[in-house]
């Protein structure tokens, strides 16, 4: 072979980076300031084709800058199994070369990225039991939190990858930390968030909101079909909020640590809601469905005090050393 050929090989190889697998809207705010401290011109983003992934990065507030994008299907609905197929043809197009996958739950992209490359599984949903079951076999490297409930989730720990445990929650990657609330507003204003609940493993979470609950509350409503002004503030449509009803327990994460309180309607159980409770965020957990927001709800809401005392753990820093 040419010496031409082969330095241009050689070159192109180094150049290469990182993939970075954007499977969920929360994903896109956690990975961005991973991109924006390590992020190459070259990189890549695998992004599904979901309404609120696509806004997302095709919003003017974008800060992933990343102009390569590979668009996957979401692994869900009667033709999943095509789905499947049609994915992993594009991961093994995709990723040659690529020095590093990156990937938030989705299992695919790690199984299916070069054997020479570091392929780093996050997770933080202890039921994502199938993904954890596939990502567990070729990832070099797991990121997991030290509030993760190991027992929820055995199989994940049958590896041969590197187990991180990060101190904190993913909410302190991309947030932060709350400012002092003002007065409450009358009526009070509750942001919404209800799912569809079709995911491979918060189906069995699922727990029916009556409409009967948001009675006399001014709502602004953030659900999957829902258009606000950019997705990228969602933050501070949080924090101009008085409280937070939802069935997300992504949003219910994100709200608490905000300071704000959050009703979360929902049978999920996660490391990091425990950790939210064990530490006194405003988070209030409801199992069954109700008619009517609980009493202690609307107290949390008259508290209007400073969100909390405790310092956010250094995450985001924790989290490049790994990447």
């Amino acid at each position: 072979m040419p010496l031409a050929i082969v330095l241009r090989y050689l070159m192109r190889w180094r150049s290469m980076s990182r993939a970075w697998v954007i499977n969920h809207p929360a994903h896109a705010k956690l990975l961005a300031p991973m991109i924006e401290s390590l992020g190459q011109s070259d990189d890549l983003i695998i992004a599904v084709k979901r309404k609120e992934v696509q806004n997302m990065l095709a919003d003017q507030m974008n800060p992933i800058k990343i102009s390569r994008v590979i668009w996957v299907p979401r692994l869900i609905g009667f033709f999943r199994w095509m789905k499947l197929v049609w994915r992993i043809v594009l991961a093994k197009k995709h990723l040659r070369n690529i020095q590093s996958v990156v990937s938030i739950g989705a299992p695919i992209e790690i199984l299916f990225g070069p054997r020479s490359a570091r392929r780093i599984y996050i997770t933080d949903t202890e039921p994502n039991l199938t993904a954890h079951r596939l990502a567990r076999k070729k990832a070099t490297d797991i990121v997991i939190s030290q509030h993760f409930k190991d027992e929820l989730a055995p199989i994940l720990f049958d590896t041969k990858a590197t187990i991180h445990r990060l101190n904190g929650l993913h909410g302190h990657i991309h947030l932060n930390p709350g400012t002092l609330r003002k007065k409450s507003n009358t009526p009070y204003k509750i942001l919404a968030r209800k799912i569809r609940g079709n995911g491979g493993h918060d189906r069995n979470e699922l727990v029916p909101i009556s409409d009967k609950i948001f009675t006399g509350f001014e709502v602004i409503s953030v659900d999957e079909d829902s258009e606000i002004a950019s997705p990228w503030e969602l933050d501070k449509l949080i924090a101009a909020s008085d409280g937070v009803i939802t069935q997300s327990v992504t949003l219910a994460s994100e709200a608490s640590l905000l300071g704000i309180p959050t009703l979360l309607i929902s049978k999920a159980q996660r490391g990091f809601l425990d950790l939210l409770e064990r530490e006194d965020y405003p988070l209030l957990r409801v199992h069954h469905s109700i008619q009517e927001v609980p009493d202690k709800f609307i107290e949390m809401m008259n508290d209007v005090k400073k969100p909390h005392s405790i310092q956010w753990p250094n995450t985001r820093e924790e989290l490049l050393k790994i990447l």
